[in-house]
């Protein structure tokens, strides 16, 4: 069988990345070029900023990547890009230079979802095995979802307020640690002990999760300290605060594994860069024998890497596109 090439494009938040992607599974070339030094003056992503940074970067990019792996756009064998969810100035540069591309070359495209490329991060560590159950963990996305086989999702929870990467800012910009506040709180939880009394959110039967609460409480004991003139210890509150996330996503997750019946578990989006989190589900695994994938850190921020992966699978099952889709701010996944 001959080698399918991948161009890919991901530029849904801030980050400017094209990769280069052989059967799926090989990086023959990622390119990602970062504006986190910029948004990290204003303390989070400004949206206007993000998408002309895009306008700038993208077709630098796109050669870079071309010329790291010593190729043309005629070795590619099609295109595909983020359409979807994200800021939307920003997903509509990605998709415009996508279009370009498959008209100007005349290649098929293929329209990705954000989260399935996530997901599919896993797929470049090692090829992914069903069924399987994914615990996805990001900015905007906390869910576990149930696949059979590629390209078939079934949620089977999910947050019901805020995501738990948008808990881990809320609570580091409240400990005035500096932005992004997630590395640096999983940081601090490492250095500190668990000695606040912190509630465990959403501790039911349901797959659902809830960390406004938790946000809220961090909040609040650190308002009520000051006022009482104690000083927090910051090491401490982010590993309390860092060990209820765990303990709950942990505790969901593997009830997931035994009801589901699956044996497969892989972790996605940015958060699945923790290592509270990556180290107790490594624990997990060997203590009860489930098959564990983590996605390289590198891919677990925003990247084409993973788009590419992911695109490689509906390609094959013939889920291309015309040119009439559109970049959409807001899409389920299932």
């Amino acid at each position: 069988m001959n080698d399918v090439y991948c161009l890919a494009i991901e530029s849904s938040c801030d980050e400017t990345s094209v990769a280069i992607i052989k059967n799926g599974v090989f990086e023959v070339a990622d390119i990602i070029l970062s504006q986190i030094d910029i948004h990290s003056l204003y303390g989070g992503v400004v949206p206007e900023i993000a998408s002309r940074k895009h306008i700038e970067n993208i077709t630098i990019v796109i050669d870079e990547a071309l010329k790291k792996a010593n190729m043309t756009m005629d070795d590619i064998d099609y295109i595909a890009v983020t359409y979807g969810p994200g800021l939307i100035g920003s997903l509509l540069i990605g998709v415009l230079a996508a279009k370009t591309l498959a008209f100007v070359y005349n290649k098929p495209i293929v329209p990705v979802h954000h989260i399935i490329g996530h997901i599919y991060a896993n797929n470049l560590v090692k090829r992914l095995e069903f069924p399987l159950i994914a615990l996805v963990v990001s900015g905007g996305h906390t869910e576990l979802i149930y696949m059979d086989k590629d390209y078939s999702f079934k949620k089977i929870g999910g947050t019901l307020d805020d995501a738990v990467g948008e808990a881990y800012d809320k609570v580091g910009r409240v400990l005035n640690l500096p932005y992004p506040a997630g590395p640096e709180v999983d940081r601090l939880a490492h250095i500190g002990n668990d000695t606040y009394n912190l509630p465990i959110p959403l501790d039911d039967k349901t797959y659902n999760f809830s960390f406004s609460g938790l946000k809220s409480a961090v909040i609040n004991l650190k308002h009520n300290e000051e006022q009482r003139g104690n000083t927090i210890n910051i090491n401490d509150l982010a590993t309390s605060f860092q060990n209820r996330v765990v303990d709950i996503l942990v505790k969901k997750t593997i009830r997931a594994l035994k009801e589901y019946k699956v044996n497969n578990l892989i972790i996605a989006g940015g958060v699945a860069a923790n290592n509270g989190l990556r180290e107790r589900l490594t624990e997990e695994s060997k203590k009860l024998g489930f098959s564990l994938v983590l996605p390289l850190k590198k891919n677990c921020t925003d990247n084409a890497a993973m788009i590419g992966s992911a695109s490689y699978y509906a390609y094959k099952l013939g889920k291309t596109s015309n040119l009439n889709f559109s970049a959409k701010a807001n899409d389920e996944l299932c």
